[in-house]
């Protein structure tokens, strides 16, 4: 009986442990052609070597960055030597990388414990944002709330955090998080909701928009997977529902949306990072959003952040034809990247999704588009596959910085040029 009860304990420690990547290396292959990248997309379906491909392989245009299992890297350095397939390590012991982050995280926490104050330039968790949010609201009660759109799929409260002078605002949308492991974007967002209530009164242009427009900021957009990526799996993208004759949990909340559902670039397997879920609007996250910005019917943009990649897009990712806005989103789009680059000279590259990255179908901002918002544009943070989604902590400023200057100068042409 003892040994029953010894063997109980270690089964409940190993399914509550972190996830570890001892030895796991991130590799970057660079394909010359459409052979190549078919060899590429032939690996995607070796489902013995549980290759988790961070960027996919879709065109000759972006490098390919995929995360290998210690135990896979020789038969995947096989594959590509035999078939002339160029590649470098761009990380060489992911856990290594995920231990310093970690180490980082703690020392952080005990830091603002002895200070009690946030540090925006250090990752937090959901609970310390959602802390965070209600401190903000006390200092600033004329200018921000907090406002619960909805639960999760586990329960767990979704904050938008609204910022507002008046009623009957024409509105402009923000949210960060969608993908759970994209930290540098929930970090960005908590920076960005600080910038936005400290400089109202003192930035002219900020001080005119919110005079006449609200603005919404989801900083969590995906709180189940989030609290996930801390507590069990750094690496973990989706949601965290059931799908039912599945072993594997989770949608892609950005392949989820009522825009070409099903489409190119999204998933029909469950186990799938791309999964695009049995039905548009089937995660909870999604729907909440989507009962928001339809039940408010006035927001004039639509705005996602995400990471990594550097890009600044618009739509569409559902299909590769232009929409009818394009040259104004395209010249938007180019004047928001002058601006992110007049900071540190951080280079982005702009375009429609399709295009620029990839096909994807069933994305938030294809749907806001069609949903009649026109200024829907989605971002892709620092880096371009240094660190990927484990950027350090100490470019989440630095990224927040000039990621605003973007994000001003989209909202700025938002308020001048009503539709």
């Amino acid at each position: 009986m003892r040994g029953l009860w010894l063997l109980l304990l270690l089964l409940l420690a190993a399914s509550s442990a972190q996830r570890l990547f001892v030895g796991d290396q991130v590799i970057r292959i660079n394909a010359e052609s459409e052979e190549q990248i078919q060899l590429l997309q032939a690996l995607e379906t070796q489902e013995e070597w549980e290759l988790e491909f961070w960027r996919r392989p879709v065109s000759t245009g972006l490098p390919v960055d995929v995360r290998v299992p210690r135990g896979s890297l020789e038969p995947v350095r096989s594959y590509l030597l035999a078939h002339d397939l160029p590649f470098s390590v761009l990380i060489s012991n992911l856990q290594e990388l995920l231990n310093e982050e970690k180490a980082e995280m703690e020392r952080n926490q005990k830091l603002e414990l002895s200070t009690r104050s946030i540090n925006f330039a250090a990752y937090h968790t959901l609970d310390t944002i959602y802390s965070w949010m209600d401190s903000l609201v006390a200092q600033h009660p004329g200018l921000v709330t907090k406002e619960e759109v909805g639960r999760s799929y586990e329960g767990r409260p979704m904050y938008v955090l609204k910022f507002s002078t008046g009623s009957d605002r024409p509105a402009i949308w923000i949210d960060t998080g969608i993908h759970a492991r994209e930290w540098v974007s929930q970090a960005t967002g908590v920076w960005t909701a600080n910038k936005i209530a400290t400089d109202y009164g003192s930035d002219a242009s900020l001080t005119s928009l919110l005079n006449s427009m609200d603005l919404y900021l989801l900083i969590v957009a995906n709180p189940d997977g989030y609290v996930y990526t801390h507590t069990r799996d750094r690496m973990w993208r989706k949601t965290r529902s059931v799908n039912p004759g599945s072993a594997c949990r989770g949608v892609d909340p950005n392949r989820n949306w009522d825009a070409g559902f099903g489409g190119p670039g999204a998933s029909t397997n469950p186990c799938s990072d791309s999964y695009h879920g049995p039905a548009a609007h089937s995660e909870v996250e999604v729907k909440n959003v989507v009962d928001l910005i339809t039940s408010h019917g006035n927001f004039k943009s639509f705005i996602s952040v995400h990471a990594y990649s550097q890009l600044l897009m618009y739509p569409y990712g559902y299909s590769c034809s232009h929409v009818p806005d394009q040259p104004e989103l395209d010249s938007v789009g180019r004047a928001a990247a002058q601006k992110l680059a007049s900071l540190y000279g951080t280079s982005y590259r702009v375009g429609n999704i399709c295009n620029i990255i990839y096909p994807a179908s069933g994305g938030s901002i294809d749907w806001s588009y069609d949903a009649g918002i026109k200024y829907s544009f989605a971002l892709e943070l620092r880096d371009t596959g240094r660190y990927g989604f484990l950027l350090p902590a100490s470019q989440i400023v630095p990224t927040a910085s000039e990621t605003w200057l973007a994000l001003k100068h989209i909202m700025e042409h938002v308020r001048d040029h009503p539709y």
